[in-house]
């Protein structure tokens, strides 16, 4: 896939991401069906299998799973360069994709939370942010699930019913909710199912 981007496309983008920021509640991956919206659907600037596989790819690796915006943000890079392949012009568009995302998701949520926090520390004890904390709850639970959906819905590839990975993603779904087992397990299976054609 290649893209021409100009400068007001890389604004737009950074923009996007820091106005992603201040709604990520409960952490980047609760904004993934947005993203999906603006890079995939709005702009054609990451195809399905380059949007989904950022995602997981960044959620199998060690490390925070904030990741995923970084891996969006080298995958439109290196679409506007012309493919991985197409040398160091490509690599350095990958870099400077990745580092606007990654300014723009961390930079306004950051800061809010560092004065946020130390405020609701001060005040902990005040009706108010005991009910701010309590009503955040059903919100960030929404927004997992709108994420579980844009990620499940995006693997139609035709090579298995869609029942299959419906019936696989509340599996996982339930299993998380009742067990303490660890979600690289889950990874694990969902990637043998998937290598054995069943999803």
């Amino acid at each position: 896939m290649t893209l021409v981007m100009h400068w007001h496309d890389w604004a737009a983008l950074f923009a996007q991401y820091l106005m992603l920021s201040m709604l990520s509640v409960s952490g980047a991956i609760t904004t993934v069906p947005d993203m999906h919206r603006y890079l995939v659907d709005q702009h054609g600037w990451l195809s399905e299998a380059q949007f989904s596989s950022s995602v997981a790819i960044a959620q199998a690796a060690p490390g925070p799973n904030v990741l995923f915006v970084g891996l969006m943000g080298w995958n439109v890079g290196l679409n506007a360069g012309g493919g991985i392949g197409a040398g160091p012009r490509a690599w350095l568009l990958g870099l400077f994709g990745l580092a606007i995302t990654m300014t723009g998701i961390l930079l306004p949520s950051t800061t809010l939370t560092y004065f946020a926090t130390r405020w609701g520390h001060r005040n902990r004890d005040r009706r108010e942010v005991r009910a701010f904390k309590q009503g955040m709850a059903p919100v960030v639970v929404g927004l997992l699930i709108a994420t579980g959906w844009v990620l499940a819905a995006g693997n139609d590839v035709g090579h298995a019913p869609m029942w299959r990975l419906w019936l696989l993603t509340a599996t996982a779904a339930f299993v998380v909710w009742r067990t303490r087992l660890h979600l690289l397990w889950l990874l694990g299976a969902g990637a043998l199912l998937g290598a054995l054609g069943f999803v």
